[in-house]
């Protein structure tokens, strides 16, 4: 068994947008220079520790000092809630919650997993500009000094609120941390090159000495060889920059136009087409109103609100009005909200339930689940019969009294809400329901839904998750499967492996199966529902286990579902089942497999899904993200697919990719991610994702981008002093294998205005931009590689490719269309996603011994829309010199390469070497 964390998913663009499920909806808004609502959360896996909350509050006072001098006195935090976990003891000082959770806090306090390491890192997957998802901080680094690697707390929280709120990128690269600049040296990826130190290979150490020696270049890149490291001076003058090392005094400000460093090979440079960090914040939301605060006086120190996480508490509110009796819809409710109450509620919540049409009734007061039967005490009084009008808001105060009813309070309570109906009069509680503190989560079935569930006011203070269901006979299934608990005990929240509507033929089979892994199969169901005749049903487990019909618990309400408590612990392997249609007609039968973790100690993997935003005007293109995890760490290799569904039941398929290219930012992260354009109409659109493995192909990664820079050391004085080692993780845990699985998750629902109808519409997409162009030199010939964009963005194939080469980085850079143009008539452009290669001589340009050149390409649409230029990718010709007869230093070199081997065709160099600040030799 292995411990992990929960996951967690991305930001929207705005503060105050809905939340789909798994986006996250932060609470933070900035109101005359200070941040208020920022949310940090303790992990209930994490032991109570008083010193663990003084350090947080000592970490963000730093931070808002330094913030606010690194944004030139432009902003700082003002108030800060801590979210303290059930687990932990009740004090007088801690208050009730409203919306605040561990699932959408902005900062969360969690163990990693396999105690690999306590890099602090912002979970950040969308474009430039975009806000990231959270920031991890490990309670190891909370509790204990890590001032020499990491600088103080406060400035690292600095580097990792810049990726949460602002969507910058770090300015180091750890897979390529050298490159060769434009003045033939080569260069530490850093931004900026202001900063100073050498680039040695440790050889040996022993305490806070090392021998060390000059790094050597590789033969076939140029570049110092894989062992090379650069370590930085401790005593600089460079006062940026917070993206590549915050730890070094003097750096108090984010790169500028003036000092970036357009060249390095960083995600900066790649996602944000090489604009500086500054640049890129003062066009964020935040800074178009920030003017700098007058005077010279320090911010007033942020104020700290301990909340404690209560009991979760949630009322249904479901609609029963007279639209509910059509196209069996009551009957789907009934199906659904029972899944809810039985399969997915987790244990020890108190659970409500409110109906309502003209007016509302409350069904049950709040009810304890703790014993399987009772959430018969509300699965009894599922509303029968369906007539009335649509009174939304009779039925929001009715659920709020059930609360009330019992005891408890609405702050930080849920409430889900699904309606058909349409009703003009929402607004008249507006102001209540942003009083109640409440979270509502809004479930619209059919196109008649109403609107106002999506207007931005309405949207701005649920804090909740919002879903669409309509032709899709599962969605409301699959809706309310999603709705599991924020407080961050993954372990607890139900898990959905299979949801499938069949549509099988009069007296016809059909087979399936279902994968269940090792890290599931405690409280598992199989549900199967029907729409005329309870068909013949057959389910088997791995080892020949038989389930047959009667064994299957028909409901006594007749909603037409039956369903099978696996008992213990669901075996790992692959489930099989058989239904048989025994009506004469074709009918719709549905499939439905729920679990939880198979311990408290194993966390199961999960994927969660969303769109890039919730509403969206055409042409503006959306990505869809999903995040398939187990704990912290990412699961590779695995099939992911997306189904879009339109308010008339058209559905776009999409086959989800982690590739780094395209809408995906990084590769081999565990977020698949790919670009929707395929608009059919306006009105609500539904997302759903199936994430499956099989011939165990999957794996795991210890891979993390956006974190703060391990520094190994440091130069102080003309000596290397090190840093502890980080924790080495072996290569079989570090790709651990996982076995074959299935996941089906709700990526809840979004809205599009201003699309044409489907079929008349004209391009308006170019090609995707290309961001993983590489170059080399082999032999007199250029060799490219990349991945393929679409036709249209990432989708089909491109008509063409322009590829322009020169020997200048800014003629790229500045003016593309007029640098040497290669020939690329034998380039046929592969379908999206492939690896493309191709080979040419770069005429009419010699290639000799140093000679660099840069390449960067567009791709072209068959209508003739470009794609954004590439990445420059650099290609240059080495020839290794001979090995010359230095005599060996054999002491403890703590200075070298101050210089590097120049290029002779491009520039002369010194290279000094050093011993106790003493010249040793000179070449």
């Amino acid at each position: 068994a292995s411990a992990f964390s929960s996951g967690h998913d991305l930001r929207v663009l705005g503060s105050t947008l809905h939340l789909l499920p798994g986006m996250k909806s932060s609470m933070v808004n900035l109101n005359n220079n200070g941040y208020d609502g920022i949310v940090i959360a303790i992990n209930p896996g994490v032991p109570e520790d008083e010193k663990l909350i003084q350090n947080i509050k000592e970490m963000v006072t730093e931070a808002s000092t330094y913030l606010f001098h690194a944004t030139k006195r432009r902003v700082y935090f003002r108030n800060v809630s801590i979210l303290i976990p059930m687990t932990w003891k009740s004090k007088s000082e801690y208050s009730i919650p409203k919306q605040e959770s561990y699932d959408q806090a902005d900062v969360i306090v969690a163990n990693p997993y396999l105690k690999y390491g306590d890099d602090p890192y912002t979970l950040q997957y969308g474009q430039c500009g975009e806000r990231g998802q959270y920031i991890h901080f490990t309670p190891n680094f909370l509790l204990t000094n890590n001032l020499p690697i990491y600088g103080s707390r406060g400035r690292v929280f600095v580097h990792e609120w810049a990726h949460l709120r602002w969507g910058i990128f770090d300015e180091y690269n750890v897979d390529r941390p050298f490159y060769i600049s434009r003045r033939n040296t080569i260069e530490a990826t850093r931004c900026s090159t202001h900063i100073t130190g050498i680039n040695v290979v440790f050889k040996e150490c022993q305490g806070s000495s090392c021998i060390t020696r000059p790094c050597r270049r590789d033969s076939q890149t140029g570049l110092y060889e894989a062992k090379c490291t650069f370590i930085p001076e401790k005593s600089q003058t460079a006062r940026d920059s917070i993206m590549f090392v915050q730890s070094i005094d003097s750096v108090t400000e984010f790169c500028t136009a003036k000092t970036h460093n357009t060249e390095a090979p960083n995600l900066q440079n790649k996602m944000c087409s090489s604009r500086s960090t500054w640049d890129v914040i003062m066009d964020s939301d935040d800074f178009q109103n920030a003017s700098p605060m007058k005077g010279t006086d320090p911010p007033p120190h942020p104020t700290f609100s301990l909340l404690k996480s209560k009991q979760r508490v949630v009322c249904l509110v479901l609609d029963k009005s007279g639209s509910m009796s059509s196209e069996d819809r009551l009957l789907r409710m009934n199906q659904a909200a029972e899944l809810y109450l039985i399969q997915i509620i987790e244990k020890g919540s108190l659970v409500g339930m409110v109906t309502f049409e003209s007016l509302a009734t409350i069904l049950n007061y709040l009810t304890d689940i703790i014993g399987d039967n009772a959430y018969e005490k509300i699965t009894a009084n599922l509303p029968r019969e369906a007539s009335g009008g649509t009174s939304i808001c009779s039925g929001l105060r009715a659920g709020f009294q059930a609360i009330i009813h019992s005891n408890q309070s609405t702050s930080g309570s849920e409430i889900i809400l699904l309606t058909d109906g349409e009703d003009d009069q929402i607004s008249s509680c507006f102001e209540e329901v942003k009083q109640s503190g409440a979270v509502i989560h809004t479930i619209a079935l059919g196109p008649s839904a109403a609107r106002e569930l999506e207007t931005f006011k309405y949207n701005s203070i649920l804090g909740g998750y919002r879903f669409y269901a309509n032709k899709d006979i599962n969605g409301l299934t699959d809706a309310f499967s999603r709705i599991s608990s924020r407080s961050g005990s993954i372990t607890q929240q139900a898990i959905q492996l299979e949801s499938k509507a069949l549509n099988i033929t009069g007296r016809k089979w059909l087979n399936g199966t279902v994968p269940v892994d090792s890290t599931v199969g405690n409280d598992t169901f199989f549900v199967v529902t029907w729409t005329i005749q309870k068909p013949e049903i057959l389910l088997q487990d791995p080892k020949g286990t038989k389930y047959e019909t009667s064994d299957f618990r028909v409901d006594k309400l007749n909603i037409r579902s039956a369903r099978l408590r696996i008992p213990g612990i669901a075996e790992t392997g692959t489930w099989t089942y058989s239904l048989l249609n025994k009506h004469a007609k074709s009918q719709m039968l549905t499939v439905t497999m729920t679990t939880r973790a198979r311990s408290p100690t194993t966390l199961p993997v999960i994927a969660t899904a969303h769109m890039s935003r919730s509403t969206t005007h055409y042409p503006s293109p959306m990505i869809v993200y999903a995040q398939v995890s187990q704990g912290f760490l990412p699961v590779l290799g695995i099939n992911v697919t997306a189904i879009i569904e339109t308010e008339d039941g058209h559905q776009v398929i999409l086959e989800l990719w982690d590739n780094g290219a395209g809408a995906d930012t990084v590769k081999n992260d565990g977020i698949y991610s790919r670009y929707f354009t395929e608009y059919h109409g306006n009105g609500r659109y539904s997302l759903k994702v199936h994430a499956q493995t099989r011939n165990n192909m999957a794996r795991l990664s210890l891979r993390q981008q956006n974190r703060a820079m391990y520094i190994p050391g440091y130069i102080e004085n003309g000596k290397i002093i090190l840093n502890p080692p980080r924790p080495e993780v072996k290569d079989d845990v570090s790709e651990a294998k996982v076995e074959d699985f299935s996941r089906l998750t709700s990526g809840g629902s979004f809205t599009v205005s201003g699309a044409p109808p489907a079929g008349s519409r004209t391009p308006v997409f170019p090609p995707g931009k290309i961001t993983d162009l590489e170059a080399k030199v082999k032999e007199d010939h250029i060799q490219l590689s990349w991945t393929a964009p679409g036709n249209v963005l990432d989708k089909g194939k491109a008509n063409s490719y322009i590829i322009r080469i020169s020997k200048c980085f800014l003629d790229l850079q500045e003016d593309f269309d007029n640098a040497a143009l290669v020939n690329t008539t034998s380039l046929i452009p592969k379908e999206a996603g492939s690896i493309e290669n191709f080979e040419f001589k770069p005429e009419p340009f010699k290639i000799e011994n140093g000679t660099k050149f840069y390449i960067a390409i567009q791709a072209i649409h068959e209508a003739n829309l470009t794609s954004e230029v590439s990445n420059i990718a650099q290609a240059t010709k080495f020839i290794p010199p001979q090995e010359s007869s230095v005599p060996a230093l054999g002491t403890k070199i703590f200075a070298t390469s101050l210089a590097i081997w120049g290029l002779a065709k491009e520039c002369f160099f010194v290279c000094i070497v050093k011993h106790h600040n003493k010249v040793l030799f000179i070449f």
